[in-house]
């Protein structure tokens, strides 16, 4: 991260610290907006919190990895979430999920190259009986398939294969 980028990073930190009058138990709470202003964690943000709120680094990321709404890494405009728990997985999310890696030419975990898709999966939407599922930006597709892939990304700006239908 730039220094200009990294001096935003912890003043903005400090002020969300600031705004939960520095208690320590607002950790989550604080992490939860740092994210939501810059799209994952920067590890200066990271830093600063530890710092104010008075408690060990490593206690912060504790925290910051073991919920997997948080991310250290920048994600892409869109997170395309792939359910692989049992329900899905027995109705074909594997299939899904590979025709997703396919069309977007990245691996699971990943963020496409020009920064506009992130491709996790989940053991869980929550909506079993939709499966296989995914879900965009938090809108769910229930029943997908491969072939149902490109259509949902043409929403999000992805051109359609029509050779690959």
């Amino acid at each position: 991260m730039p220094v200009v980028e990294a001096e935003l990073a912890v003043d903005k930190a400090r002020q969300i610290v600031d705004s939960y009058g520095a208690e320590r138990s607002s950790l989550i709470h604080v992490l939860q907006d740092v994210q939501s202003e810059f799209d994952y964690l920067p590890r200066e943000s990271l830093t600063a919190v530890a710092e104010q709120l008075g408690v060990p680094l490593a206690e912060v990321l504790r925290v910051a990895t073991f919920y997997a709404a948080f991310s250290l890494e920048p994600r892409g405009e869109h997170i395309v979430t792939v359910c692989v728990g049992t329900a899905c997985h027995v109705r074909g999310a594997r299939g899904v999920l590979e025709r997703l890696q396919n069309v977007l030419s990245v691996p699971a975990g990943g963020t496409t190259e020009d920064g506009k898709f992130t491709l996790e999966t989940v053991n869980c939407l929550g909506a079993c009986a939709l499966g296989p599922l995914i879900a965009v930006d938090g809108k769910y597709y229930g029943k997908m398939t491969a072939a149902r892939v490109e259509e949902v990304l043409e929403e999000y700006g992805v051109a359609r294969n029509r050779a690959a239908d």
